[in-house]
């Protein structure tokens, strides 16, 4: 999904950035990377669709009542699929890839930009260490590995913003049925006559805060729990920790969405659509006022669930007991 923050990888790309063979089967590498990347985007365009409906606070349909795993009646928000009934319903189905185009963009200069800043700035490979006494050599390794990472995050992040902003503007559209933005060029256009180059980066600093954090917490996390609960004389210690650090990136990715919703969030507020007004949301000054805001109404994690929705007690207007 666009905007979020991504999954730490276990695996190095294949060498070959230099000039004679290798370096086609480099290009090749990356021309793939490419094509997944933009298969992956328009495969689960739907659900970020979805969720940023959600996140926005837009809830077209009433709640129905369900039962949770005690056997209590408790009020439900329609969940992913009946959402995406009702956008069908609304726009047919190729309104579920409203803003795809600017996505597909996004993704690609995203790609491209990793794959740049690897070539530049190659980090030599470095063999795993695991011994308890090299604690010292292993953590240089994860922390000189780790701020690799992140500067090549941090640069795709500012490099595919400005797409990812045209995006979310074209998704939330939908609310108020409004056509300000109907095309990549024609939206690049109104943002800068409207708010000028600044306009392009709105949201990008939680971005790339919940970027930063997730990749520091989940890798060093990850290095600990391998260094000291993993003892290396167990048969299967290299299977464990070769899932370590993907669990540790499914629990960092939760405790770091509240940073991707007020990002998704500020881009979308007062710019003129229906969605960053009243009565979804204030005017926010900035992304402090937009987190201090959602804090206070209980909402910082607002649509990082799409199945299982239970509506909030102001909405339970009547008695399901």
């Amino acid at each position: 999904m666009a905007g979020a923050a991504p999954l730490p990888s276990v695996a190095r790309a294949p060498p070959g950035g230099g000039i004679g063979p290798g370096s086609g089967r480099a290009e090749g590498t990356e021309g793939l990377f490419v094509a997944l990347g933009a298969g992956l985007a328009a495969a689960s365009h739907p659900l970020l669709y979805v969720k940023l409906l959600v996140q926005v606070g837009h809830e077209p349909l009433p709640p129905t009542i369900g039962r949770n795993v005690l056997g209590r009646k408790v009020l439900y928000l329609p969940g992913f699929f009946t959402y995406a009934r009702h956008i069908v319903k609304v726009d047919g189905k190729r309104g579920l890839f409203r803003g795809l185009t600017p996505r597909l963009i996004s993704s690609t200069l995203s790609t491209i930009t990793r794959g740049s800043v690897k070539k530049a700035f190659p980090l030599e490979d470095m063999e795993h260490v695991s011994n308890k006494d090299d604690m010292k050599t292993s953590l240089r390794k994860v922390v000189k590995e780790t701020s690799h990472e992140m500067m090549m995050q941090c640069m795709s992040r500012v490099a595919s913003h400005p797409l990812h902003v045209i995006s979310m503007r074209c998704m939330v559209q939908f609310i108020g049925r409004e056509v300000k933005y109907s095309g990549v060029f024609s939206a690049i256009g109104r943002i800068f006559k409207e708010e000028g180059i600044l306009g392009f980066f709105v949201g990008l600093v939680p971005h790339i805060l919940g970027d930063v954090i997730f990749l520091w917490c989940c890798n060093l996390l990850a290095h600990f729990i391998n260094t000291y609960a993993v003892d290396d004389n167990f048969s299967q210690a290299s299977v464990i920790r070769s899932y370590t650090k993907f669990v540790m990136g499914i629990a960092m990715s939760m405790l770091t969405y509240p940073f991707l919703l007020v990002g998704d969030l500020m881009a979308v507020n007062n710019c003129g659509l229906r969605a960053g007004l009243p009565p979804y949301a204030p005017v926010f000054t900035s992304w402090i006022h937009c987190w201090r805001y959602l804090s206070a109404q209980g909402q910082l994690f607002r649509g990082s669930s799409l199945l299982f929705r239970r509506a909030p007690v102001q909405v339970a207007c009547f008695p399901i007991d």
